[in-house]
């Protein structure tokens, strides 16, 4: 076994998180060590296939769309959301209030000064359960990177570049954390098996085959290692009651990496791992047609308009419309005995509201093609969603409602869908459409909702009735559970020192983004905002790595 020679800091992990804190402790004169597993091509992690949504308030584009925000409505809306109710939550909390004074304050201008930029129209994320004081964003607030994900890690990446290039930063990919090294409960570096040399492209799995191990050691350590959500057994495990029995079927969101080893390790070492059963999936997941990696799910950016059917046909009850309350819907499918759902729309909801999550799935926003951009706004579907309709096990598109419940029975759990009664749900919905007035929430909803400008211009299809013919054809999407996000982990302080059980920091250790519930060891609570997993890593990363840094 060998010896490197020593950092002042270790970051463990290369995903946003991880890239911001090095840049911070580099930027402090610190010399910083970066270990990454996987390959020096998957640098930046999970960030790289994000949308590159960020939550901001009260900001320039917001009023530009005449969106009216402030620091106490996000607040009423965080933690109404966030629903904090134990005692272990006074870190998360006050994670929180800090966060929110960042949204609200220096992020934007801090990002705008690295050269990030923004989409002008604000998205309209996570709507909510329909309570004031509950659940969602009250208002626009997801506001989308010029260049998605890529365009969120560009200035990071090129940072610690320049900082390796100078010397300060020593980037060591194909180095897998086993332990924690500790002297008299001090963390004072790291154990690592070498990996062999690996061209696995990014987000394929890489070798795990072991050709050595190094010791290295430092004055700090921050674990940036992200969450859980690609392993699918600890998800399973770790399923909270209060959402039902967890999905025997479900897709992934992220690489199969992403299995939240490091958690434990960090836990052998001192740290305190909290709310564990706090987790974020999705209910609107697409098996991906050309995968990236196995079993790789892609999830819907709906519009508001399509109607939700469980896998049974029967409509899901108010408030659970796409895009408003993302754990409800999933609590409330738990229930119904099957690992699937569905929306029924016409070809004219889904030019207008459909999009995909991911940077892969738009070219346009990733590549920064304004002539690409502008064909969102002609005929048909974007070309991603048109790939999907042609090509995806989960789409069915039918000239006739006959056609449609039959696809929908072979697509699903053959028998389940019954004509007769698909025409009920959605005949019963239709009439609604024929005068302003009306007693469905969703068609109201509607019509609310077109009053926001970015809306109308490219988000909410004007309302009209699904069996309408000139709209058509008919779709219907069989809708999977996708893993993604873990919003518990490692308790931090609010300078991303891990805690002990005792409450007290473990000296040397530091935690930033997913692994530490993206602040705090849980800042969203049991809901989250959307928007709100890359600034998490942003913030917690900037804190730990300045902490670290001794600053």
């Amino acid at each position: 076994m060998q010896n490197s020679p020593d950092s002042d800091v270790i970051v463990v992990g290369a995903g946003l998180a991880g890239l911001v804190a090095a840049v911070e402790a580099a930027d402090a004169g610190r010399r910083v060590t970066v270990v990454e597993q996987e390959p020096e091509q998957s640098l930046g992690g999970q960030a790289f296939w994000s949308l590159g949504g960020l939550f901001l308030v009260d900001s320039p584009e917001q009023r530009r769309m005449g969106v009216r925000d402030s620091r106490p409505l996000a607040e009423q809306d965080w933690f109404g959301s966030a629903q904090f109710d134990r005692p272990e939550d006074y870190w998360p909390r006050r994670w929180a209030e800090a966060y929110l004074d960042f949204a609200a304050g220096e992020k934007r201008a801090w990002l705008h000064g690295l050269g990030v930029r923004f989409f002008p129209v604000v998205g309209w994320a996570e709507r909510g359960d329909g309570r004031a004081d509950g659940h969602g964003n009250s208002v626009p607030r997801f506001h989308l990177t010029w260049g998605t994900g890529p365009g969120v890690l560009e200035p990071f990446v090129r940072r610690v570049r320049a900082h390796a290039d100078a010397g300060r930063v020593h980037l060591l990919f194909r180095h897998r954390v086993d332990g924690l090294l500790t002297e008299s409960g001090v963390v004072v570096g790291v154990r690592c098996a070498v990996l062999e040399t690996s061209a696995a492209r990014r987000g394929t799995a890489s070798s795990r085959t072991v050709t050595g191990e190094v010791d290295l050691r430092a004055s700090a350590v921050v674990v940036a290692s992200g969450g859980i959500g690609g392993n699918h057994d600890l998800v399973r495990r770790m399923w909270p009651a209060r959402l039902g029995t967890p999905p025997s079927s479900m897709v992934a969101g992220v690489p199969a990496h992403v299995d939240g080893r490091m958690l434990g390790i960090a836990e052998e070492a001192g740290g305190r791992l909290i709310n564990g059963d706090r987790m974020w999936h999705y209910v609107e997941g697409l098996r991906n047609w050309d995968p990236v990696w196995e079993n790789h799910g892609i999830r819907i950016l709906p519009g508001p308009s399509s109607v939700w059917l469980d896998a049974n046909g029967q409509r899901l009850p108010p408030p659970l419309f796409p895009g408003f309350d993302t754990l409800g819907t999933l609590r409330h499918l738990r229930g119904t005995g099957h690992d699937y759902s569905w929306f029924v729309l016409t070809q004219k909801i889904i030019e207008k509201e459909f999009a995909l999550s991911g940077s892969e799935q738009n070219p346009d926003l990733t590549g920064k093609d304004l002539r690409l951009l502008l064909a969102r706004v002609r005929g048909g579907a974007p070309k991603p969603i048109a790939a999907f309709m042609e090509h995806s096990a989960d789409f069915v598109v039918a000239s006739s409602l006959a056609e449609l419940a039959e696809g929908m029975n072979r697509v699903g759990e053959p028998g389940l869908i019954s004509e007769g009664a698909l025409r009920h749900v959605l005949e019963a919905r239709d009439r609604e459409i024929d005068n302003p007035f009306g007693k469905d929430a969703q068609v109201m909803f509607l019509r609310g909702h077109r009053r926001y400008r970015g809306d109308r211009l490219i988000r909410v299809a004007a309302p009209h009735r699904i069996l309408d013919p000139s709209a058509g054809p008919l779709i219907a999407v069989r809708l999977n559970v996708l893993t993604r996000k873990t919003l518990g982990g490692l308790e931090t302080d609010l300078a991303g020192r891990c805690l002990s059980v005792s409450g007290q920091p473990v000296p040397g250790l530091f935690a930033a983004g997913e692994a530490a519930g993206f602040g705090g060891g849980g800042m969203m609570g049991y809901n989250a905002l959307e928007g709100t997993f890359l600034g998490g890593c942003l913030f917690s990363g900037r804190v730990a790595g300045r902490a670290a840094a001794g600053l």
